[in-house]
């Protein structure tokens, strides 16, 4: 296979193989030769800010001097984005070999896996043959029955903040979500938890108590306010002064809390990161389309939130960062089973001006259907037919104020590839 014809049999690849169990990922594994089991881990759960906390945990161990791993889910302009080596993407050429690989080996097999698991698996097979020393991997949905699970005890399991999403497949409260999640920490492990509600550490504390693992709370009481912009902020944290991070809003600083812990924590079991290494890695964090800056003039603003507690952060950056008398319009495009109604609730308390547009997926909710829930809502919105004539219709909508970008990794990725193509911008991507 050439390049084409890899990315044409991944995302052609049909996913009818439900989760409930893991013993075809293991099978598929055990045919490849268990490179799984060639490599060391952190492995990462949370509903948000898991992607933003492996990015930096995988600066961190870069600086440390580490070969580092990084799998995370889904790509923003290639696939080759969701494994990466110190930083870099698979090449095409490493892509299309592990893949083959892959490919044979389930051509055996009676019963399949997933789309997702065979990506983790193709991932697999490429960072133990180039011999990664470590590998950040995110758990792509839930963690006990998620293809990632399969992996042995990693050093450390690290569990991001807990919100509401996918209740239909991790149950309707808290509680049974961070049981989902919780599954990742197994016997004899250590594991970082993001501060959240009393029932939830508590679901966390109880999983660490079965298994006999070792559990860590990052201290938020320990960061400061600091100073911030939309480029980034400075502020203490965990007994560290003067940190910065490239990265907007308070829930990264506590994203960052959490990668200290686990960067201490990973030391404490033999591996070389140092303090210097710490501030370092978080310094140069690159995340992309999180609250990003695409464009200063005019001033354009990409997030990949999708559920509420994103829009609740989104709506906090924008109220701390931006001047309250600048006009800011949001473009907004959203799936059909994400809770599209409470984000339209949460982003219309900043401004009640919206352009809306359809992500490019078979889950996408129209621009026009969204718009009619915008209007039901009492806010303006205005539906396109496209992500250009959207990106068009909210700068002429902001007239010189800013646009803020929200509602889908899928959509943010495909704005994100217009500023990086358009050359009429004065962009920072």
């Amino acid at each position: 296979m050439d390049i084409s014809e890899t990315l044409e049999f991944i995302s052609s690849y049909k996913n009818d193989y439900p989760h409930e169990d893991l013993s075809r990922v293991r099978a598929l594994l055990a045919r490849l030769g268990d490179p799984d089991r060639k490599l060391r881990f952190v492995h990462v759960a949370g509903t948000n800010g898991k992607g933003s906390t492996c990015a930096m945990l995988a600066s961190i161990l870069r600086k440390a001097g580490y070969r580092t791993g990084l799998f995370t889910s889904p790509h923003i302009l290639r696939f080759n984005e969701r494994m990466q080596i110190d930083g870099i993407p698979v090449s095409d050429d490493d892509l299309v070999s592990a893949t083959e690989k892959v490919k044979a080996a389930m051509s055996g097999m009676q019963d399949g896996v997933n789309w997702f698991e065979m990506v983790m698996c193709i991932a697999l097979v490429w960072f133990a043959e180039r011999k990664a020393d470590i590998v950040v991997f995110e758990v792509g949905l839930g963690g006990l029955l998620d293809g990632t699970n399969v992996i042995d005890v990693p050093d450390v399991a690290v569990i991001t903040n807990i919100g509401l999403d996918h209740t239909e497949i991790l149950g309707s409260t808290l509680e049974e979500i961070a049981w989902q999640k919780a599954a990742i920490i197994k016997t004899a492990g250590t594991a970082v938890i993001y501060r959240g509600p009393e029932q939830v550490e508590k679901v966390f504390e109880n999983r660490c108590r079965e298994v006999d693992a070792k559990l860590i709370k990052a201290d938020f009481d320990s960061i400061s306010e600091g100073k911030a912009d939309i480029l980034g902020q400075t502020f203490d944290a965990e007994g560290m002064r003067g940190i910065f991070i490239p990265l907007a809003g308070d829930h990264q600083k506590k994203n960052a809390a959490v990668a200290i812990c686990t960067a201490r924590a990973l030391r404490s079991k033999g591996w070389k990161v140092t303090e210097r290494n710490i501030r370092s890695g978080l310094r140069t964090t690159v995340w992309p389309v999180r609250f990003e800056v695409v464009s200063r003039d005019p001033l354009f603003i990409i997030d990949g939130g999708h559920n509420p507690q994103c829009a609740e952060a989104v709506r906090d950056s924008l109220r701390s960062l931006i001047p309250s008398e600048t006009k800011i319009v949001f473009l907004l495009g959203m799936l059909a089973d994400k809770d599209f109604r409470d984000v339209i609730k949460i982003l219309g308390s900043v401004s009640g001006e919206f352009v809306t547009v359809a992500p490019d997926s078979y889950r996408a909710l129209s621009a026009a259907d969204l718009a009619r829930c915008i209007a039901e809502q009492g806010f303006s919105a205005v539906p396109c037919s496209s992500i250009e004539e959207g990106i068009e219709t909210a700068i002429r909508t902001a007239d010189g104020g800013a646009v803020c970008c929200v509602g889908s990794l899928y959509l943010a990725g495909d704005v994100r590839r217009h500023f990086s193509a358009d050359t009429s911008f004065e962009r920072l991507v």
